[in-house]
């Protein structure tokens, strides 16, 4: 049995960088704040990167913008984009994640929706969105909030920033 397979944008921006200018702010980047009743009155590792999971029939670059179309309900940024590699999640799922820079207005986001019996056992089906908050937050409070398997593609956007 082959794993699943996940793909997504991790958005970062620096306020205050130009091309002729340093970022006078550290970065930022973009989480989610994952939707459905399971989630709702959670904070801390209930935040992921908008994502998502793919077939063999597509590529796991198209599969990451496609994602964050139907999870942020706005087109993908154009790259760069930053490879950050892959990291296996607890269940066995394989998750691709690039970085791209980009300046996205979080009130603009309109994420997608999913359906799920609720409450539980009841019979009847309710729909909730996949991301039900957009926001940017500086790296610190970024590890407090994500998906604790997701901090590893943090440290690697950061490494790769002071690098470049």
């Amino acid at each position: 049995m082959t794993a699943k397979r996940s793909a997504g944008l991790l958005l970062f921006r620096q306020p205050g960088t130009t091309d002729d200018a340093p970022a006078t702010r550290p970065v930022e980047v973009l989480l989610g704040h994952m939707g459905g009743p399971l989630w709702e009155r959670r904070d801390a590792g209930a935040w992921s990167i908008p994502k998502g999971e793919y077939g063999p029939e597509e590529t796991p670059r198209d599969a990451a913008r496609r994602e964050f179309t139907e999870e942020i309900g706005l087109p993908p940024p154009e790259g760069p984009y930053l490879p950050l590699g892959e990291v296996r999640m607890i269940g066995g799922k394989l998750v691709t994640i690039w970085a791209v820079r980009a300046d996205l207005d979080p009130a603009l986001a309109v994420p997608g929706t999913f359906t799920m019996e609720w409450p539980p056992k009841s019979g009847r089906t309710a729909e909730f969105p996949e991301l039900d908050r957009v926001e940017w937050f500086a790296p610190p409070v970024a590890r407090t909030k994500l998906v604790v398997s997701q901090i590893p593609f943090l440290e690697r956007l950061l490494e790769v920033l002071e690098t470049s």
